[in-house]
């Protein structure tokens, strides 16, 4: 009985229930939010999945609609969030006449024109994104948002100044995004009421001036992006007042000066990027002390004296860039007290000396970068180096001047994906330890004095998609295995690129035939280069599988055979360079398939015949194809037409054309000429004696 009765309650509580939901389910949607809806709709640009399938009154039901869940006969409108639904109309004022709105998102779509003031005039709103559109003109200036928490308008094309009224009259807003816009002029002062302010970006602008104060008084903030920008000035020593700030950026502005001694009062600091300033002076040991800290970026300022870092305090530490400094002196050993480092770069600094032994106990460390400084021992560094056992990025370019390089040493890597090393002058061949880096991605050797031949063994490696062995001694034939390399095959690689923070650039790679530009990791096109080395023999054609390749470079060996037409196979082609070699026969027809091809130099070769007019062939130069006595095109005034290459008739041919040329016919009509002429001569002279003597007997 005790069983039924329970059994009874929980049916007639669930018919209740059920019978509420459908009478909610019929409520219509207020009918001055339906005529708002539809008006937005016709301005949206492409029609909203599921928008008038219904009837008009179960709008509540439309995608990207929310409504209350009011008693009343019927529902407001409370949400709407299209973000990411290709709409590519414009903004209507209509939008505005949901007067309860409170969360409207329409991020990431192509939206476009200017937004109407009303929209900012919204009493409810609490959430606005109209992130990721391709809104134009100027912020409106009056803006009463009372309720208004997040505003987000970043990646689009707003011009002019920043609102300076936002936050007189929006006191609870705790995030602004202006990022990623062309605001220009200062920070408005009147940003420091906005007491509840967690999050702040404004990066990504033309933006000016020194930072207001008041900046410093938003003691909730927690993140301030301020990157790619023009601010300059002093960074302000209030910047202690931030006590709840978690993330700082600075980078790609102009703030110079010191770097205050006051990050002892940013207890929760953990990530601070000033990167690409003109910053001075030494570092503070505040900063380098930090036990919150887990990244901090420095990198191409103008700060100097020697690296000093208190590890035992830095517990958190993970990623240290403090490239392109002026730094000088020894490594400081206490930094390889930092157990959890996984990410330093001290590239272009003025440091010396030898890589500490105790740099083995960095066993967090994947990444490394000493490009451009004054170490020396490379075979003490490298030992030392192959007991970091996670080490994946080994960045050395320019640096270990002169010295050779470890060929048959007993070294292991077994997790190196990078490894750069070019531009330093040494000498000796590729090593054989390179060969049990199995995950190897990137290797750079240019620039160096390395001989020898280029072992077959580096085509065996599957991941391998950049290699640069140019500007070096090497000999022989070129490896049939590097046309297939498996990674260069695919036209797209199916292999994640190097695992590596965005934040760190290397010392490497070339530039319009100049060594040494930054390149970040992402950037490397795919790339076989063996140029300005003393390499023979022929291109092979299975060089034409390699679909992925972006980057060919042989220029300046002494190759010769044919051009393949197999190459054209290279369909991801977008520079190649085969100037200054043997190379005989015609530039195939079918490189006019390589749509990409961008630039092109067969230059001083003993190539022939006609230079192609399709595809890209068009937009290269003159100066591509100089050097080539038998190259011709019509189109091409530095080369001769190719009609005139056609010899005419015998009995049209020049004089310089119809002379001896060394064959045997050549010989006989040169024979049988000078016989009639002597001939013809000795008549002459005795014609002439006969009239003389003929003429003495008359008198």
């Amino acid at each position: 009985m005790e069983y039924s009765t329970s059994r009874l309650a929980f049916i007639f509580l669930a018919i209740v229930c059920k019978a509420h939901i459908t009478k909610s389910q019929n409520l219509s949607c207020n009918s001055n939010d339906l005529t708002a809806l539809n008006g937005f709709h016709k301005c949206a640009g492409l029609p909203v999945d599921g928008w008038g399938v219904t009837p008009d009154n179960e709008c509540c039901s439309w995608a990207g609609v929310t409504c209350d869940n009011t008693t009343a006969t019927q529902r407001r409108v409370i949400g709407l969030d299209l973000h990411g639904r290709g709409l590519a109309g414009e903004i209507c004022d209509s939008l505005a006449d949901l007067d309860q709105l409170s969360t409207l998102n329409l991020s990431h779509n192509y939206l476009h024109g200017f937004l109407p003031d009303k929209l900012f005039q919204m009493q409810n709103l609490e959430v606005l994104d109209l992130s990721g559109n391709e809104f134009v003109g100027s912020f409106p200036l009056h803006i009463h948002l009372p309720r208004i928490r997040i505003l987000d308008v970043s990646d689009n094309n707003f011009v002019g100044s920043l609102t300076s009224t936002i936050c007189d009259r929006s006191h609870s807003i705790e995030s602004l995004n202006f990022a990623e816009n062309q605001f220009h002029g200062e920070v408005p002062v009147n940003f420091g009421n906005c007491t509840s302010l967690q999050h702040l970006f404004l990066s990504g602008n033309s933006l000016s001036g020194s930072l207001p104060e008041r900046l410093f008084q938003l003691e909730h903030l927690r993140k301030l992006q301020l990157q790619d920008n023009g601010f300059s000035g002093l960074l302000h020593e209030r910047i202690d007042n931030l006590s709840n700030v978690v993330e700082i950026d600075l980078s790609n502005n102009l703030f110079f000066g010191v770097l205050p001694d006051v990050f002892g009062g940013l207890r929760k600091l953990e990530h601070f990027a000033a990167k690409s300033n003109k910053f001075s002076g030494q570092l503070p040991p505040s900063l380098m002390s930090s036990p919150s800290l887990s990244t901090l970026d420095l990198k191409n300022n103008t700060l100097d004296g020697r690296i000093s870092i208190n590890c035992s305090s830095m517990t958190r530490l993970t990623s240290l860039n403090l490239g392109s400094n002026l730094f000088q002196g020894p490594l400081p050993e206490k930094l390889s007290t930092c157990h959890r480092l996984n990410v330093l770069s001290l590239a272009q600094n003025h440091l010396s000396g030898a890589i500490p032994s105790s740099f083995q106990n960095l066993k967090a460390l994947t990444l490394l970068s000493l490009s451009k400084t004054k170490f020396s021992d490379l075979s003490s560094a490298l030992h030392i180096l192959q007991r970091c056992r996670n080490l994946s990025v080994l960045a050395l370019s320019e640096s270990f001047q002169d010295e050779e390089m470890l060929g048959h040493a007993d070294l292991l890597f077994p997790n190196l994906k990078v490894f750069l090393i070019g531009n330093s002058q040494l000498k000796g061949s590729i090593p054989v330890w390179l060969r049990g880096c199995e995950n190897l991605q990137l290797l750079d050797l240019s620039w160096n004095q390395l001989s020898g031949s280029i072992p077959g063994w580096i085509g065996d490696f599957r991941f391998l998609f950049y290699l640069d062995l140019g500007n070096n001694s090497f000999t022989g034939d070129i490896p049939k295995s590097l046309s297939e390399l498996p990674s260069c095959i695919n036209s797209s690689r199916s292999f994640p690129l190097v695992g590596s923070p965005s934040n760190v650039t290397l010392l490497s790679g070339k530039e319009d035939g100049k060594y040494l530009t930054y390149k970040q990791f992402w950037n490397f096109p795919s790339t076989l280069d063996l140029s300005h080395n003393k390499l023979n023999g022929p291109i092979w054609p299975s060089f034409g599988n390699l679909k992925g390749l972006q980057a060919f470079f042989l220029e300046n060996n002494q190759l010769s055979g044919n051009i393949p037409n197999s190459l054209s196979g290279m369909q991801s082609l977008e520079k190649v360079n085969l100037s200054h070699n043997g190379l005989t026969g015609e530039i195939p027809s079918s490189f006019q398939k390589l749509t990409f091809l961008s630039a092109f130099d067969v230059s001083y070769n003993k190539l022939s015949g006609a230079v192609p007019l399709g595809g890209q062939f068009s937009t290269f130069p003159d100066s591509s194809f100089e050097g080539n006595i038998g190259l011709c095109g019509s189109s091409r005034p530095s080369l001769r037409s190719c009609q005139s290459q056609a010899k005419p008739p015998s009995d049209e041919l020049p004089n310089d054309e119809a002379s001896t040329d060394g064959t045997p016919y050549s010989q006989m009509a040169f024979g049988i000429g000078a016989a009639v002429g002597f001939i013809w001569t000795v008549s002459l002279c005795f014609l002439s004696g006969w009239v003389l003597d003929k003429g003495q007997r008359r008198r």
